[in-house]
């Protein structure tokens, strides 16, 4: 039917000759005019265009930087101690001392400690919050994460304090006669990772915390029936359906505590400094700027071999996930 505008302007249909042929309505596969087709392409460009200028700040001052340490590692100092840049082998080859790689391995153990303890620590704080939580759900993670918004070197002054020899932890201690006036926690290894776990246990809660919301509960229910007792259930069904994020816990626990140096200033003695107090000793203190560079590149190449690790568990729990 044809259509013609009268005086008044209201369409008149007109029959249409059956003698006319018929235009074919557009075909859109065809023309690719498909509805929602240009506004999905184009959100995905203007996300990439707005992520773009962080993107370039970031990866500008981190390449800039590691080129930074990694040219002065090979260099070397003048009589007055002022870094000079040049082609010298000899800090890498001083990495090779005892000394610097027992500090390594003394940095990587209480690292992977303080991750065991934070893991074992807060399994059970992020499932309480998240599976008993209820309405104050929201109450309890401020309740965790605001203390963290201190300082951290104020937060490790105080936990000093409460773990010194007259300090509340010890007096209670030798009140129940679990330990004696020879007991001592600061200027040892367990201080050091009692100061370690306490400043980072935060970074393996919320992790946690989150896996466990997206976690189906009816998993729970169908493992009692399998397994019985809950501590069965915890081991056979929770931690297998949370290990993603356990796994990112565990790197965001060790990153910081494999490079950390104020735990083990405060709460540690000679015998337990940690590889980054070695390196703010060469460049502060020592006045060897390649050296401490060059520790500064062994430090960032273990924790490189651990963030490759990460990736790689997690890209095969993504395919496996999808099959």
């Amino acid at each position: 039917m044809a259509t013609r505008s009268n005086r008044t302007g209201t369409a008149l249909r007109l029959p249409q000759d059956p003698a006319a042929p018929k235009t074919p309505p557009p075909d859109r596969k065809r023309s690719g005019a498909v509805p929602g087709t240009i506004a999905r392409t184009r959100q995905p460009r203007l996300w990439t265009w707005l992520l773009l200028p962080g993107t370039l700040w970031m990866t500008g001052f981190l390449v800039a930087s590691l080129l930074l340490v990694a040219t002065l590692a090979l260099g070397t100092t003048d009589p007055l101690g002022n870094p000079r840049f040049g082609l010298n082998f000899a800090n890498l080859t001083a990495l090779a001392d005892p000394a610097y790689s027992t500090v390594l391995l003394r940095s990587l153990g209480y690292a992977l400690i303080t991750c065991l303890i934070s893991l074992a620590v807060a399994y059970p704080v992020a499932y309480a919050i998240a599976l008993r939580g209820g309405r104050f759900k929201n109450l309890l993670i401020a309740a965790i994460v605001v203390p963290f918004f201190a300082n951290y070197l104020v937060r490790m002054y105080g936990w000093s304090v409460v773990l010194s020899d007259d300090g509340p932890l010890l007096r209670a201690l030798r009140a129940i006669g679990l330990a004696d006036g020879d007991t001592k926690i600061l200027q040892t290894g367990v201080g050091v990772v009692a100061g370690l776990v306490y400043g980072f246990v935060v970074f393996m809660i919320i992790p946690l915390y989150a896996a466990m919301e997206r976690m189906d509960t009816s998993l729970i229910e169908a493992g009692r029936d399998l397994y019985g007792g809950p501590l069965r259930t915890f081991l056979f069904v929770t931690v297998p359906a949370t290990r993603q994020g356990a796994a990112a816990g565990c790197v965001l626990v060790f990153l910081p505590a494999m490079g950390d140096f104020v735990s083990a200033q405060l709460m540690g003695g000679p015998d337990q400094i940690m590889i980054g107090n070695l390196i703010q000793d060469k460049f502060f203190q020592g006045q060897n700027w390649p050296l401490g560079s060059a520790l500064t590149m062994l430090l960032m190449a273990v924790l490189f071999l651990g963030m490759l690790g990460y990736l790689r568990r997690t890209r095969k729990d993504e395919a496996e996930a999808a099959r």
